[in-house]
Formats: structure tokens, C-alpha cells, sequence
């Protein structure tokens, strides 16, 4: 596997990361930041961890908590440790080769939070990319909006908090996905290249076993008039 060392929030994070495969974008530093710390809440679970980039990222923003990274690509995974070694966070994030629809590769009702960039695309959906790291992490070949949903019913204690980015044309698959399986929707918020144009993802957090009612954040706009990023997704960049 070709890889390149990319410097990660103005160099606070070196990422070693494929050439060809996935490859830190606007969507990982966006979910790294929507993610919420709350009081008691130490076990984190990112699935599709690839290399290692949210996890790491979450490790460097909140101090007191441990992530384990599961994936399903093993070369992906030994990136992903060489990562945490090289950036000093070995002691508090863990990755492990793992498939998430493994019913016994994870502990039962442990994590207080799960984190989760799923494949955008259905399998029938967009053009297949000849890259089989690629092709896995955008098309559904082993992760669905149902599987992450089952992954969050099962692994996540009860009030759990799943975070999640995903693209918004398939919102209704992903949120009757979530609710299937007792995985309730309690934030939401539209991410938008520009003003005026429609949602291209969203970013979501949902309980499980919350009750009824939603929060729509105001939307989020990628670049301003002049199309530079705006100040909000400037702060994303920060720690």
C-alpha cells in the first residue's frame, strides 16, 4: 500500500494515510467536531476507523477518554496503530481488525459512544471505484445504515450517544434505519457547500433508547460568497 504523511489541524496530528484509499476530508474534521463530550462518558467506539483519523482527533480533544478504532481492512488497521504511536496516543486509543456485523467481536452494552462515518453509496449506487479500499469505504459492501444501527443497539449502554455523518439524499434510510432499532435521532444539523444550495450531508447524534423530539441546528455553510471556508468550519479545524 502506497501512503503519504499528511499533517492533520495545522500539524497536531501526522497521519500516515493511503494514496489510493480513504483519505481525511471536510467529512472527518466536521464529525470530529460534532462530536459531544459529556460527564461519565469514557468509552468510545469509532467503526470503519480506517486510519485511525477521528480517533486520534477525538483523543487529542477530549482528555480523558479511550477510543478503540474497529475496521475492517487489517492494513488499514496497522496504519491506524502506527499512528497512534507516532502521535503519542497508544495508551488511549486502541485499533483492532474487526468486522461490526461480528456479533462477538465487541462487548455487549459498554461504550458510551459511538462514532461512525459510514459508506455513503448503496451498492447500486454512484460509480464503482476499481480500488478496493476505496470501493469499501464509499459503497456498502460491509457496513449499511441497518448494520451501524444494529452495532449501536448492541454495543452501546443504555442513553448511549451515537455521532454520525451522512449523506443527506439518503436521509430516510439512515433515520428509519436508527429507529428499528431503538437508536433515537436528538440532533441534527444540514451541511451545505454554499448558501442557496441544497445539502449535500448531515450530521447527526442520536440516544439510545431516547424519547420523542429532534433539534434542527441551523445549517452549516461550507464557503462564504467569495468561497472561502467559513468561520465555522475554520473552528472545526481547531482543537
Amino acid at each position: 500500500m502506497l501512503t503519504s504523511c499528511d499533517e492533520i489541524l495545522r500539524g497536531r496530528l501526522r497521519l500516515l494515510q493511503p494514496q489510493t484509499g480513504p483519505r481525511v476530508n471536510l467529512d472527518t474534521i466536521l464529525l470530529s467536531s460534532w462530536v459531544k463530550f459529556r460527564s461519565g462518558h469514557s468509552r468510545f467506539l469509532e467503526a470503519g476507523c480506517a486510519s485511525g483519523a477521528i480517533s486520534l482527533l477525538l483523543a487529542l480533544r477530549f482528555r480523558n477518554i479511550h477510543v478503540t478504532g474497529i475496521e475492517i481492512q487489517p492494513d488499514l488497521v496497522n496504519l491506524a496503530k502506527t499512528n497512534a504511536e507516532n502521535n503519542a496516543l497508544a495508551d488511549r486509543v486502541t485499533f483492532i481488525h474487526g468486522d461490526i456485523r461480528d456479533k462477538d467481536i465487541l462487548p455487549r452494552e459498554y461504550y458510551d459512544v459511538l462514532v461512525v462515518n459510514p459508506p455513503y453509496e448503496s451498492p447500486s449506487g454512484g460509480r464503482p471505484s476499481p480500488d478496493i479500499s476505496r470501493l469499501t469505504a464509499r459503497h456498502e459492501l460491509s457496513c449499511t445504515p441497518d448494520d451501524v444501527a444494529e452495532l449501536a443497539a448492541r454495543v452501546l449502554k443504555s442513553r448511549g450517544r451515537l455521532f454520525a455523518v451522512f449523506t443527506a439524499k439518503r436521509l430516510d434510510v439512515f433515520t428509519a434505519s436508527m429507529r428499528n432499532h431503538g437508536i433515537t435521532p436528538k440532533r441534527i444539523r444540514f451541511v451545505h457547500p454554499y448558501s442557496g444550495s441544497e445539502a449535500g450531508i448531515f450530521l447527526i447524534e442520536c440516544v439510545k433508547a431516547g424519547g420523542e423530539g429532534i433539534s434542527v441546528l441551523p445549517p452549516l455553510y461550507v464557503r462564504d460568497k467569495n468561497g472561502e471556508y467559513t468561520r465555522e468550519v475554520l473552528d472545526a479545524y481547531e482543537i
